[in-house]
């Protein structure tokens, strides 16, 4: 058990450095725009949605409706659809464990546990996927509480601190590339995104985005087993 939560832990760390940043500049934020620590944390604990937390603040001081929040959180989180139906056959059999990996499923999660080669023995799978679920909720946690109590003491123009959950996507993204035996998925996933994002727009482009990716793929899976 030792070696499984060393490895996890090490293999956290590039995801700690990222969460702290991230999270600092979400307490930030929410400080920046009249809210607690308390609720700052809770957020953070009990929603844990990354980017989502990031467009909440907006809809949160903008008085937006249940309905607006609903639609635009469906947007938003619309990939995490996709990332569940991939990983129905890795957390099949993880017991009381799988409420918890679900819930605590995000990208930077994701890109860890869904590898084949996961250095583990194959019983040590289940409490490798929990404690890298774990490991990076408390980041997110941590940098969130951080950012709200730095808030609370420094005060400074907040403005551009967003932009670090967009470093961390493209940091994401040349990893798994650097990695990837396969660059197909990748490049479909870039060219489809441009193309959605300047037909659609900035505002509409994300399910349609994530749509015809799926669509795409599950056509290549299905010629490929036909050939």
């Amino acid at each position: 058990m030792k070696k499984t939560v060393r490895l996890a832990l090490t293999d956290t760390l590039p995801v700690m450095t990222g969460y702290l940043v991230l999270g600092f500049g979400f307490g930030i934020i929410m400080k920046a725009s009249g809210f607690g620590i308390l609720l700052t944390t809770a957020m953070s604990l009990l929603i844990y949605a990354g980017s989502m937390q990031y467009v909440a603040v907006g809809l949160l001081t903008g008085g937006a409706s249940l309905l607006t929040a609903a639609l635009t959180t469906l947007m938003v989180n619309a990939r995490h659809l996709f990332y569940g139906v991939s990983m129905l056959d890795k957390y099949k059999n993880t017991g009381a464990r799988k409420p918890y990996l679900i819930f605590s499923l995000t990208d930077e999660t994701y890109s860890l546990v869904c590898r084949d080669n996961l250095g583990v023995p194959p019983e040590k799978k289940n409490d490798y996927f929990l404690l890298v679920s774990l490991f990076d909720h408390f980041y997110w946690v941590a940098g969130s509480l951080i950012g709200a109590v730095v808030g609370t003491l420094v005060k400074f123009n907040s403005e551009g601190i967003d932009f670090a959950l967009t470093a961390l996507f493209v940091t994401v993204f040349l990893d798994q590339w650097l990695t990837a035996r396969k660059y197909a998925p990748a490049i479909i996933g870039v060219v489809v995104s441009v193309l959605c994002l300047l037909i659609f727009g900035a505002d509409r482009f994300l399910i349609p985005t994530m749509l015809i990716i799926a669509l795409i793929l599950c056509l290549m899976k299905e010629g490929k087993q036909h050939a």
